[in-house]
């Protein structure tokens, strides 16, 4: 007997101000069994009930510790998972709230906010630094062959298809051909771009800027990404793959998953 799940993952640009967007409205209006949110800007102590206690979800929180206001990662489930886990084992990268793992019984989940690298050369250096060390951490489980699940804001657009304007931008990160081969490496290493997987070319974004009226003429990104191991696919586990630009309060959009797990 399978079971289907609805993954989605959106970066929310901070919690409290979507909350007064009617955030629970758009959690019913989604509808999905697990979703990843990223930027939640929280500390522990400023979460408010309605934002924990999601009717139909259990939360799950990481927060920075470096910095209030900044970062953090949030989960709501109905599938109450096996484990819960934070961060990969490195102070640097665990201590700014980007990373929650949730074990489920048939594969890992991870909900990442992967660093932003514009505000500098040093910025840039922790972003492909940080590349480098989470993707080393999952090496353990995908060499069992565990279906793994990576979802969120990657920061980076892969290709030229996956932003407006491609050549203006080559030297700004978020498109650097440095970030780029990131990518490049964690497919060649058996990850699948789920989206990409099922429309190869169908362009579609999940963020705008707010300046220059860009969600508005469509001068997007897509730069939120589920990445899962090969095996999944092999299984016929996944079944759609999704960029919703109907749902605002953000400058991003969500982006999901339908999966068929086997039961």
């Amino acid at each position: 007997m399978s079971r289907n799940m609805k993954i989605i993952s959106w970066n929310v640009n901070g919690l409290r101000a979507v909350m007064k967007k009617d955030f629970p409205k758009l959690v019913k209006q989604m509808d999905a069994d697990v979703l990843c949110i990223q930027e939640t800007k929280l500390q522990d102590h400023q979460r408010e009930d309605a934002m924990i206690n999601m009717k139909g979800y259990e939360s799950y929180w990481s927060y920075s510790t470096v910095k209030k206001g900044y970062s953090g990662v949030a989960v709501y489930s109905r599938i109450k998972p096996l484990e819960v886990n934070h961060g990969v084992g490195i102070e640097k990268f665990d201590q700014e709230g980007r990373i929650l793992e949730l074990v489920f019984e048939n594969f890992r989940l991870y909900n990442i906010y992967f660093p932003n690298g514009q505000k500098d050369d040093e910025r840039l250096q922790y972003k492909l630094d940080f590349y480098d060390a989470f993707f080393k951490y999952l090496d353990q489980f995908k060499k069992k062959d565990i279906p793994l699940v990576i979802t969120g804001d990657y920061n980076t657009a892969h290709n030229e298809i996956d932003l407006r304007h491609p050549k203006s931008n080559e030297k700004r990160s978020g498109f650097l051909r440095i970030e780029r081969d990131w990518l490049d490496r964690i497919i060649e290493e058996g990850y699948v771009d789920t989206f990409r997987h099922l429309y190869p070319d169908t362009v579609k974004y999940s963020w705008w800027s707010y300046r220059f009226n860009a969600r508005k003429t469509n001068a997007g990104w897509r730069i939120d990404y589920f990445f899962v191991t090969r095996n999944l696919i092999e299984q016929n586990w996944l079944k759609e793959a999704f960029i919703d630009n109907d749902i605002f309060g953000s400058d991003h959009c969500p982006v999901g998953i339908d999966l068929e797990i086997p039961g």
